[in-house]
């Protein structure tokens, strides 16, 4: 099977999200800012259908390595930003309209049983009440030699990086100060051993890659 890997971008001060995140800025107060790199990118307007993007060698290889991946896992926050009811949450379909960019299997955490969602574009959501260890053996099979994205939000991540679940972190690192918001990372009982695999970067980010060893 392919190796799992978690990815997300992230403030010099280690937020991935600004504060106070809701329906009209699902990353909080200057979010997006984490993202401007992929959005300026030819690669990302490419995958989306899109023209235009500036052609960044460095930059374009990452994000056509995230399109390589053969699953996606997610949290609840990341698909809609809600955590209550499906029939309660305003934006029960999620962030990304009726094709959205994943085309492959996506998982979603969720404590609220709901039907699996095929969407158009290949993508289908199915919603994972038992906890990160079933996405993630849900998502590998879905996969096959194909890695698994982990791809946020923060509890994601941190639940599978706490139950030695991740092969790879991957942290693609914006030069923005955000002061506040939803930190990466939270305390541990133990530490996690890296090494580090990889550093590239562009005028517009820094992609930093680990080796998840211990």
């Amino acid at each position: 099977m392919g190796a799992v890997v978690a990815e997300i971008s992230m403030s010099v001060d280690g937020y991935v999200a600004g504060p106070d995140p809701g329906l009209e800025q699902g990353l909080g107060r200057n979010g997006e800012k984490l993202h401007e790199w992929a959005f300026a990118s030819r690669a990302w307007n490419e995958s989306h259908g899109r023209q235009g993007g500036e052609p960044s060698p460095v930059d374009d290889e990452v994000i056509e390595e995230m399109q390589a991946a053969g699953a996606t896992v997610i949290g609840r926050r990341m698909y809609s930003g809600g955590n209550g009811p499906w029939d309660e949450d305003p934006n029960a379909d999620g962030w990304w309209g009726d094709e959205p960019p994943f085309h492959h299997p996506v998982f979603v955490l969720t404590h609220h049983p709901r039907e699996p969602r095929e969407m158009e574009g290949g993508t289908t959501f199915t919603f994972v009440t038992d906890g990160i260890g079933s996405a993630v053996e849900q998502a590998r099979a879905a996969a096959g030699e194909l890695r698994v994205t982990i791809g946020g939000g923060a509890s994601a991540i941190q639940q599978a990086l706490a139950a030695g679940l991740v092969d790879e972190l991957r942290i693609n690192v914006a030069p923005v100060v955000l002061g506040d918001g939803t930190p990466l990372f939270q305390p541990l009982e133990a530490p996690i051993e890296l090494e580090q695999t990889r550093v590239t970067h562009s005028p517009a980010v820094t992609h930093l890659s680990y080796r998840v060893s211990g």
